[in-house]
């Protein structure tokens, strides 16, 4: 647990405070086109982005791969989900500050886990929103998986030509080994690798790499969430009392990640590491009362956190916060 995650967590539990709705409740924006979704938290505008709209088999093994596959199915029943078949989130996230324009994680582009003319939708979305590619500023990655940096190139390019980039220094060094390349070609570790060498070591002169508690911009700072991956980290954003947490991988499926937290996600790199990282970052979000932007929850894939039993719960956003 970061500093950060202990000053906010010692904080509201020391003065017994149920934070008012409106440090909690981020105002909707008028309507977007499909695929769009638009906030404001504070002085910052947020807005998400569909970059995939396909349904997959699971949640099992993505979710409960230490599981028999009944028992995952029978979680989905009893949260009246199919048990066999998911529509999982793929959703970039665009930070306007007011100074800086950040996104948060690239889309699944021409390579990604869910390609053309699934996925890879963040390019076009950019643009419908109104937004010139060359407008954003900061590109942060919360880790290298194909599915949230396949979108950093287009066309062979840089999509974001005048862009830095944030990157956990850990995650940079795990990626950039040669031994990424010793697994089987179809293996998912292998196909992260060779993306990572073509999409995102080539802007290597342009990352500036970062470690929990540390600031991306004023407003931004990054807090560790390891376990998916190596590096994996997760952001708090906060503007003028209004708080997001941009958490990345640390849900695969909305019901069956927060219901069951110790149960072994199938694309964690570190098991034990990833299921530890759930239940600090759950507890964060349910003890603060923080708004989520859940990547691979539902689309427009910004929620909050409750306590469910030995679990917890995913509440979208259009939902009443539950008190």
């Amino acid at each position: 647990m970061t500093e950060l995650t202990r000053r906010h967590l010692a904080a509201t539990l020391a003065a017994g405070l149920v934070l008012p709705r409106s440090a909690l409740a981020a105002m909707p924006t008028p309507p977007l086109a499909a695929g769009l979704h638009q906030i404001s938290l504070g002085a910052f505008t947020v807005t998400t982005f569909r970059d995939a709209d396909v349904a997959i088999d699971g949640p099992w093994p993505i979710v409960g791969e230490d599981r028999p596959k009944a028992e995952v199915e029978a979680l989905m029943r009893e949260n009246g989900r199919p048990p066999d078949r998911f529509k999982p989130g793929f959703t970039p996230i665009l930070v306007r500050t007011g100074r800086q324009t950040v996104l948060f994680d690239s889309g699944n582009g021409e390579v990604g886990f869910v390609p053309r003319p699934a996925g890879g939708q963040l390019a076009r979305l950019v643009r419908q929103a109104g937004l010139s590619p060359d407008a954003i500023d900061l590109v942060v990655l919360t880790h290298c998986h194909t599915d949230h940096i396949g979108g950093l190139l287009e066309d062979g390019r840089p999509l974001f030509p005048r862009a830095g980039y944030v990157l956990g220094e850990r995650e940079f060094a795990f990626w950039r080994s040669d031994d990424r390349l010793a697994g089987a070609p179809d293996d998912n570790e292998f196909k992260s690798a060779r993306v990572f060498r073509s999409h995102l070591l080539p802007l290597a002169e342009r990352i500036r790499f970062m470690e929990p508690g540390q600031n991306v911009v004023p407003g931004i700072d990054a807090v560790a969430a390891f376990g998916h991956t190596p590096g994996h980290l997760a952001f708090h954003v906060e503007s003028e009392g209004q708080r997001m947490l941009v958490w990345g991988d640390c849900a695969h499926h909305e019901v069956a990640s927060l219901a069951r937290p110790d149960w072994h996600a199938l694309f964690d790199m570190d098991k034990a590491a990833g299921a530890a990282t759930r239940r600090t970052i759950y507890d964060m979000a349910a003890t603060d009362r923080i708004l989520v932007a859940g990547y691979h929850t539902a689309f427009p894939s910004l929620g909050h956190v409750v306590r469910d039993g030995a679990g917890y719960r995913w509440i979208p956003m259009a939902d009443p916060i539950q008190r």
